[in-house]
């Protein structure tokens, strides 16, 4: 493979605290070198002129479907969804059929990703088996496989005993638990935020304390175990105050937030719009500015899109019965540029930190810096292209968004692994 030179863009990388004009070349898989007015005849050119070039983004949170439900998502479309939107890597849930709780599962994710289009496959695996909350899965051969991080996903882990081990036995290997803070009796039956529009909607709630509950317990797992927990696509005030107390107090608690979360409220539900049905749900404008206030701050580490297709077919159910969840991989840049930067909330520099530089250290892969020797993994993108998204283009199988027919201001323009261009805008 040719070596490939991008010259004249703005590199922005937060690990090396650099955000200037610079050539970047790419060799070997590597990034060979990166300074002003870089010549190399032989490589091939990318004018980057005007565009953002920064380390690859990683998505810590996405579903794959695959296998067991390859009629909503396979790894090969749902990884040319990543590309196209940007993510060099992504890091799939083990809720599929079955559940990846073995290492024969995950072989089987890594070896699927490998015939793709060569986005970088991060498995997350199965905390318990069959993610039943009662028994550890083989949690080393897991991570000698191929695991970055445990999870049991949208089945949090509620047995006090089992999540203390599970913790323990992380902090041993070395990676995080990731939790899908959720405590099933308050939130039984909930389909959308509780609240007054619940309640006009004639829709069971689920209220903010089904989340900061279990948050707090995490928090204080995680101050006895020495382990580090993640809180998944984390949606409420107070689970956010749990996590900044747990920071100043350096405890192992990290958390993301969706693109989602901090652009759409409850109001997205009327009319039982069940394209706007995820879980955790939609809450308030009051909660979208306090996450929004915590990705400016420092306190959210990274945005993941919790990416989840479902075929048409099940979401247009009636809104108790269809299924939670929407597709987000190719408007998650778009949708932080025009909420977080475009409103001058965050920098280009937090921006990039948090797709990329954090969620790189919190599963502990190399990635999210461009100096040499580090892995030529690069999103490019534009602050200012304007387009708009039609799901019906999308490369995933899905169609499950309430971003349809959106225009938006910004763009993934290439896409880089291994020095290799997988999309090109």
């Amino acid at each position: 493979m040719k070596p490939l030179l991008i010259k004249n863009g703005r590199v922005v990388d937060p690990a090396a605290g650099l955000d200037d004009q610079r050539d970047l070349l790419l060799e070997g898989g590597k990034v060979a070198a990166i300074d002003k007015n870089i010549e190399k005849p032989e490589a091939e050119l990318f004018d980057a002129s005007g565009l953002i070039v920064a380390p690859g983004f990683i998505d810590l949170h996405v579903h794959l479907r695959e296998p067991g439900k390859e009629d909503a998502e396979t790894i090969a479309t749902g990884l040319e969804a990543a590309a196209a939107g940007g993510f060099t890597a992504v890091c799939p849930m083990p809720n599929t059929q079955p559940v990846n709780d073995s290492a024969l599962t995950t072989r089987y994710l890594l070896s699927r990703a490998s015939e793709a289009n060569g986005v970088r496959v991060y498995p997350i695996a199965a905390v318990t088996r069959g993610s039943d909350g009662e028994n550890l899965a083989e949690l080393q051969s897991l991570r000698d496989a191929g695991a970055v991080a445990f999870s049991d996903d949208g089945r949090p882990v509620w047995n006090n005993r089992i999540f203390r081990r599970a913790l323990e036995y992380c902090a041993a290997l070395g990676v995080p638990l990731i939790e899908h803070c959720e405590d099933r009796e308050l939130a039984a039956g909930g389909v959308m935020n509780e609240g007054e529009m619940s309640a006009r909607l004639g829709l069971r709630g689920i209220p903010a304390i089904a989340e900061e509950l279990p948050v707090t317990r995490n928090r204080e797992m995680a101050r006895l175990t020495g382990g580090c927990g993640h809180v998944a696509h984390l949606s409420t005030p107070g689970a956010l105050d749990i996590v900044r107390r747990a920071k100043t107090e350096s405890i192992g608690l990290t958390c993301e937030v969706t693109p989602h979360h901090f652009t759409l409220t409850e109001v997205a539900v009327e009319g039982y719009n069940t394209n706007a049905k995820m879980n955790p749900p939609l809450r308030t404008r009051k909660d979208v500015d306090a996450l929004i206030e915590g990705l400016a701050d420092g306190t959210v580490d990274a945005i993941a899109t919790d990416h989840a297709p479902h075929p048409a077919r099940e979401k247009e159910n009636d809104f108790a019965s269809a299924p939670f969840g929407i597709i987000g991989l190719e408007t998650a840049l778009a949708l932080a540029l025009e909420q977080l930067y475009h409103t001058k909330k965050i920098s280009l520099t937090r921006l990039v930190e948090l797709f990329s530089t954090a969620p790189a250290r919190i599963i502990g892969v190399e990635g999210g810096a461009l100096k040499p020797g580090s892995p030529a993994n690069v999103t490019i993108f534009s602050t200012g292209l304007e387009w708009t998204y039609q799901a019906s283009e999308g490369r995933s199988k899905s169609r499950n968004t309430p971003f349809d027919g959106q225009t938006f201001k910004g763009a993934p323009v290439a896409t880089i692994v291994s020095g290799k261009i997988l999309y090109r805008r």
